[in-house]
């Protein structure tokens, strides 16, 4: 028999009830019931790197690694939930797990051998040559920030174990997730309102695609700033622009509730 995940997902119901006045303010939350076969199901961890640029935005992280992603991922393992992990091109194909699955293709490109214009050209996408003056002005520390990106790394305590996969690009992940037939994706990881929205692997290209997109709110954050660090508006903006436009969102306890019971329970 097939093993079931349970879950709760939430989502924002732009509808009200019959007599409600239908304003933004009687809008709210809604939550569904699923039951979700376990062998159609991936947790999709995007970007859990070992540092980042922004200290506190770095600090966050950690906590969330260490107090729910860690967790998670123990229960999920336990459970045979499926694990994907995507952590940028750079650091994907440097491991051996992207290697076993996906090196010898080389990978999908867009290209003078692909039979498809490169649209826009090459210069506009860069923001060089002819375009330059479009481009973001240079920073003082930009070259300290590039340096930075230059030692990222998967997370140590966030690492492929066993079979599981490490996808560098959305066709990296689509192809994976049609081989093993598998529709729901939970995403977790950073940064909420830039990767998790962005990345070609992402919830919203993902999305598109026509899978199952949920998010672990309680596994992610995002990049603040001096407005809205103080409640983590940006966070908590992003995870509501998901559930308002037909994603859903969950806890990480919520999950593990929801795992096949004679696992959850062990």
């Amino acid at each position: 028999m097939s093993k079931i995940v349970r879950v709760r997902p939430r989502y924002h119901r732009w509808h009200v009830d019959e007599g409600v006045n239908w304003v933004e303010s009687n809008t709210g939350y809604a939550h569904l019931d699923w039951e979700i076969p376990l062998s159609q199901t991936a947790l999709v961890l995007v970007d859990v790197w070992n540092q980042h640029y922004l200290k506190d935005t770095q600090a966050r992280a950690e906590e969330i690694i260490h107090s729910r992603i860690r967790p998670l991922l123990a229960s999920a393992r336990k459970a045979g939930f499926p694990i994907i992990h995507a952590p940028s091109p750079p650091q994907a194909k440097a491991h051996p797990a992207w290697e076993r699955l996906f090196g010898q293709q080389g990978g999908a490109s867009q290209g003078p051998d692909s039979g498809l214009r490169i649209w826009p050209p090459e210069n506009f996408r860069s923001r060089q040559g002819d375009y330059a003056r479009y481009a973001l002005p240079d920073e003082p520390r930009d070259a300290e920030r590039e340096a930075h990106r230059a030692t990222l790394k998967m997370h140590p305590d966030i690492q492929p174990e066993g079979e599981e996969a490490v996808v560098a690009t959305g066709d990296e992940l689509h192809e994976y997730c049609s081989q093993q037939g598998i529709l729901f994706l939970f995403f977790l990881g950073f940064n909420t309102n830039a990767c998790i929205l962005l990345r070609d692997y992402g919830t919203i290209e993902m999305a598109k695609r026509g899978y199952g997109v949920l998010i672990l709110r309680d596994c992610t954050t995002g990049m603040e700033s001096p407005q809205t660090h103080a409640d983590l508006w940006q966070t908590r903006g992003a995870v509501l622009f998901l559930e308002m436009f037909g994603k859903y969102s969950l806890t990480s306890e919520e999950l593990i509730a929801g795992l096949p019971d004679e696992i959850a329970a062990g």
